[in-house]
């Protein structure tokens, strides 16, 4: 009897326990809730949110941060994936004055039309980290500015500068949109359940006006420029199936300026782009996957081709003393002003 009573009281005992100890996070899903209301209240403090914006967040879980959100803001959108979170949330500030000022969504954000919002602040899954970035730098109009708990080494590859040691093809990409900002370090105790690994919050401001380049010229060249960072750019563009790739690329180009200038018959046959698809194709980078060393095309130093084009290639990289320069150590503005060299030259790289 009295084991079956103290179980009865146990299980009494849980159903009063409050709502931030009563639902179990899933770790798979990336469930880590912030427990520290002194870094909620920092973080709310450095996003700068005005009385009139409205704030998108994205994973709010119970709602810690959410109600700080509404205190600051006009207008608070949360995206939830998880129902019972939702439940939770809709049900903690029911019957509240924010209750009109809380929209939630729920479904998962990679595949949600976003709403228009200001400003963004979110802690989110960090498996979701590279697609939800490039998603919200895509995002029409530009939002302000968006404050994002990050796991802190892909946060220190979206900061990192020109020689530093997580310098790669996503600080790159991401810096071409976006001006980032490193605001603080987070241990993986102020969460519950806590993370394997510390956090950063950075600060993510759009580029107004946006730079003007083709997504996917730009995406083929830093594949190429980025399969082994480390090397020489002169080194790298020797490689036998680098010169191939654009090789093909130059001569399809050729092609497509006569074709306007003479429309082919209708039994002229099409040019084969599928062997371009390595370098061209533009998948979201996962900051768990390979890195720069692994993303690379089959090295061809072995069996160099020499040939016309490849001087043609190599002359760009001299005529602007890039030849002994490497990927690790270039800016923006380098990568942009070679680019355009090569563009120019007629070397296209989709």
């Amino acid at each position: 009897m009295a084991g079956g009573k103290m179980k009865k009281e146990k299980s009494k005992a849980q159903q009063h326990t409050p709502y931030q100890g009563g639902i179990s996070f899933h770790k798979s899903k990336g469930q880590h809730i912030l427990k520290n209301p002194l870094l909620v209240d920092t973080i709310v403090q450095k996003s700068g949110i005005k009385s009139t914006d409205v704030v998108l967040e994205i994973g709010p879980g119970t709602g810690n941060l959410t109600k700080k959100l509404l205190e600051a803001g006009k207008k608070v959108i949360a995206v939830e994936i998880d129902p019972r979170m939702v439940l939770e949330l809709q049900r903690r500030f029911q019957g509240t004055p924010y209750s009109n000022r809380l929209t939630v969504i729920q479904g998962d954000v990679l595949k949600t039309e976003l709403p228009y919002f200001d400003i963004c602040v979110a802690n989110i899954p960090y498996q979701i980290s590279s697609p939800l970035t490039f998603k919200l730098l895509a995002h029409q109009p530009a939002f302000r500015c968006a404050i994002i708990m990050f796991q802190r080494e892909f946060a220190m590859r979206l900061v990192a500068q020109p020689g530093d040691k997580l310098y790669c093809r996503l600080t790159v990409n991401t810096q071409l949109h976006a001006r980032i900002f490193h605001l603080l370090k987070v241990g993986r105790n102020n969460f519950r359940p806590p993370p394997k690994v510390d956090s950063s919050v950075v600060r993510i401001e759009p580029r107004k006006p946006r730079i003007d380049v083709n997504q996917k010229e730009w995406d083929g060249f830093l594949r190429i420029c980025f399969n082994r960072k480390n090397k020489t750019l002169g080194a790298i563009f020797r490689q036998k199936n680098v010169i191939s790739l654009l090789e093909k690329n130059y001569k399809t180009v050729q092609a497509l300026k006569l074709s306007h200038e003479d429309p082919p018959k209708e039994t002229e046959t099409k040019l084969d782009l599928s062997n371009l698809d390595d370098f061209t194709d533009d998948e979201g980078m996962d900051m768990d996957g390979a890195t720069d060393d692994e993303m690379e095309v089959e090295d061809g130093e072995a069996g160099e081709v020499q040939s016309e084009f490849k001087g043609k290639v190599l002359g760009v990289l001299k005529e602007a003393d890039f030849e002994e320069k490497r990927s690790s150590k270039l800016s923006l503005q380098e990568f942009l002003y070679l680019l355009s060299l090569f563009n120019k030259a007629g070397i296209h790289f989709c």
